[in-house]
């Protein structure tokens, strides 16, 4: 039994037959010439079928670019899409109490970690002593407790978000406190998905 689908993709393919055989038939040209022409008509076809076909990984594409291009996340409703960078790390520019901050989304690190430089310029407050010491990936260092009023990542806001302050780190890391407070988050192909 065939399906609504197949049989209209039947009746596009030919009728699309139907038009070259009938133009081609109306014409008295050389066999090479027709050819040409019924070739040509093939590739028209094909990529308006292609087209139609992937129309909405087109509009990926195009999200894809504009977050290549600006740097920012792409944000649809409750779900925000991160690209991976060209280093093969996820990226994201957000917003730490109102300041531009650009953080790389570690899903190893327990707390988002910014530098004593970013929490300055972003008003967090930081407890005055550095007595916390945190294993990194390059490493132990030493860091303050602090306190975001807010981060946001598109439209995924959080409020009183702790945060570790590093003296000279000069790397922003989103941490799993942030993430944890998500719906849900993962990886899909080349996007980091984030559902607030």
């Amino acid at each position: 039994m065939m399906t609504n689908d197949l049989m209209l993709g039947g009746v596009y393919i030919l009728m699309a037959i139907m038009l070259v055989l009938g133009s081609l038939m109306s014409r008295r040209e050389p066999v090479a010439k027709l050819l040409t022409m019924a070739m040509a008509w093939i590739v028209i076809f094909a990529a308006g079928f292609i087209l139609f076909t992937f129309r909405d990984d087109f509009g990926y594409l195009a999200q894809r670019l504009k977050a290549e291009a600006i740097g920012s996340p792409v944000t649809e409703g409750q779900v925000t899409r991160i690209p991976m960078a060209i280093d093969g790390h996820f990226w994201v520019h957000a917003k730490l109490n109102g300041r531009d901050v650009k953080f790389l989304v570690d899903s190893g690190a327990t707390m988002t970690t910014v530098d004593r430089g970013t929490a300055n310029d972003a008003g967090v407050k930081v407890s005055p002593r550095a007595d916390e010491f945190v294993r990194t990936g390059n490493g132990i260092i030493r860091v303050a407790t602090g306190q975001a009023d807010e981060l946001s990542i598109g439209n995924i806001v959080r409020h009183d978000v702790g945060l570790q302050v590093a003296a000279n780190d000069d790397l922003n890391v989103l941490g799993m406190n942030y993430l944890s407070t998500l719906k849900r988050w993962g990886v899909e192909g080349r996007w980091l998905i984030l559902v607030s």
